[in-house]
């Protein structure tokens, strides 16, 4: 096994892994400091704060020969006997010099900055930088320059890093950016009508090491130090991507992608970083209500609010009176809260029609140069649903899970006398025309977001919850499992579906969705690899079925 030596200490490689010293000093707990070295970009070393000392350690005599000069880790390989030196003196005074190079022409604006609290210059000043300022302060000014719909650029702030070139270049394809002027007066900019409006553009103010790169959506509205993150899955689209939700009593602030090989590596598309706003809207649904003497709206006459209390309870009832159910379950739930809802439904009518809800699709898949794909469903969890639904047997003759236009038909062929329709779409989804097709039923039921056409006329209008508002599994395009908890509460007055159909199973205590997804696991060879500890990157149900 290939064996590097980090700080005297031997550290095991694989025999195929291409690591550079700083990947081979962390598997070693040896931070070493950088700002132009990212993993999922090129290797420029121009910064030049990884500098260390490296050498060779002979493999028959064990003697060890060191290079005679400081060289950068990023651009270093690790190796069989390679011998890394992270913490000697002459390495410290290099990192303080660098240091003290980059600071003695940035503006000392942290007070007013948006990346004071997460600043790597800070991070690095306070780690390795000289003991006092060398230099006499001087007078700036913060130039800004406006970069494209998202992104502001605090021209003095940069360090000229070139991540965010490198990522329009090699990760979205669009290189709108670039540098302008040589040496001291190099800055980054644009090219002349190119503005920086890429679908990933979001991801080069993630990638800046330092407050140059800000985020027109973030800045000035919450000091990073006040927010609590919360491991989530992005519910935009069929990619799924593994992301951070980061929040403040209760209020999302921003979104930010987290590192995952098998989905999104390091970045997310600005549709999913920016589509959270619809959880602070003002005109979501936030009251169970039912339409007074249970007649429907379109029939006029007046609603009434309901406890949530004796919605259970009532809603079955009602259901239950009416006859013949078919159930829409929508691919924004999660699988867990898709296979209550199910057993539900299954409970009050054991013949109830199951079908996957309206599947969103705007376009075509969009997959860019890095490898990143933004899906044109945009849904998180169709797999999902329609493994659940399976679970159930609600197959038709061809074995294939029914979708929303055949329950559509269901309806429509009067086959069904109520209906519970599922949505949490954060945006419009139905038309009049469609919404029609419920129009004969005598007990209609529409748990979304916000009012539609469709709970216009519903009998009950239920209120849903947001993606940051849910726990559970989502299952994407590519058949990996993603367990997520919630990151906010819901509007008060709103109880998450889980919550819901936990109370209408009659369990007790507070809804445990790592409980149902244990029994769902227990019911169905395509869910048993969810029956343990699924990793934080998730579990590719395909590979665990064929194993």
């Amino acid at each position: 096994m290939p064996t590097v030596i980090v700080d005297g200490k031997e550290i095991e490689i694989g025999a195929d892994e291409r690591l550079n010293c700083i990947e081979a000093a962390r598997r070693g707990g040896a931070e070493i400091p950088h700002y132009c070295w990212h993993p999922g970009l090129t290797v420029v070393a121009s910064c030049r704060m990884c500098l260390i000392e490296t050498g060779s350690r002979d493999a028959a005599t064990g003697k060890v020969t060191m290079v005679p000069k400081l060289v950068p880790a990023c651009q270093t390989p690790a190796k069989d006997g390679t011998v890394i030196v992270t913490e000697s003196q002459l390495v410290k005074e290099s990192r303080a010099r660098v240091e003290e190079a980059l600071l003695i022409d940035h503006p000392i604006d942290c007070p007013i900055c948006d990346k004071a609290g997460e600043c790597l210059l800070q991070d690095y000043h306070f780690e390795h930088g000289q003991p006092e300022r060398r230099a006499d302060l001087h007078p700036f000014t913060s130039r800004k320059r406006e970069m494209g719909s998202t992104v502001t650029l605090f021209v003095d702030r940069c360090v000229m890093c070139t991540r965010c070139v490198r990522f329009t270049r090699e990760i979205s394809g669009s290189a709108e950016l670039m540098v302008i002027n040589r040496g001291a007066k190099e800055e980054i900019d644009v090219f002349p009508g190119f503005p920086l409006e890429n679908k990933l553009s979001g991801n080069v103010v993630d990638l800046c090491p330092v407050g140059a790169l800000g985020d027109k959506d973030f800045l000035y509205q919450q000091r990073v130090w006040f927010l609590k993150a919360e491991d989530n899955v992005c519910g935009g689209c069929a990619t799924g991507c593994s992301i951070r939700t980061e929040h403040n009593q209760d209020t999302v602030y921003r979104l930010k992608p987290r590192e995952n090989p098998h989905v999104n590596k390091w970045w997310m598309c600005d549709d999913g970083r920016y589509g959270w706003h619809h959880l602070h809207d003002p005109s979501r649904l936030v009251e169970a209500r039912r339409a007074a003497g249970g007649r429907a709206r379109r029939e006029g006459g007046a609603d009434d609010t309901i406890e949530w209390s004796d919605v259970g309870r009532r809603l079955r009832d009602d259901l239950g009176a009416a006859g013949r159910l078919a159930v829409a379950v929508s691919p924004m739930l999660t699988t867990e809260e898709a296979w209550m809802l199910c057993a539900v439904a299954r409970s009050i009518d054991p013949q109830a029609f199951l079908a996957v809800g309206h599947v969103p699709i705007d376009g075509a898949d969009e997959t860019y140069p890095g490898g990143f794909t933004i899906r044109a469903e945009k849904c998180p969890n169709r797999l999902g649903v329609e493994g659940v639904i399976a679970v159930f047997g609600g197959v038709d003759a061809a074995g294939r899970v029914p979708g929303w236009n055949a329950l559509l038909d269901h309806v429509r062929a009067g086959e069904a006398d109520a209906a519970w329709i599922t949505a949490a779409y954060p945006g419009g989804w139905i038309d009049e025309e469609t919404a029609e097709a419920f129009a004969s039923l005598s007990c209609l039921v529409v748990q979304d977001l916000f009012e539609s056409p469709l709970s216009r006329m519903a009998v009950w209008k239920l209120p849903a919850a947001g993606f940051a508002e849910r726990a559970g599994t989502w299952v994407n395009a590519a058949h990996r499992a993603q367990v997520f908890q919630q990151a906010i509460r819901p509007p008060a007055g709103v109880w998450p579906e889980g919550r819901l159909y936990w109370s209408m199973l009659g369990r007790r205590g507070l809804y445990d969705a790592e409980a149902v997804r244990r029994q769902i696991a227990d019911s169905s060879p395509t869910f048993a690899a969810l029956a343990g500890d699924v990793p934080a990157t998730g579990i590719d149900l395909r590979i665990q079925q064929l194993a």
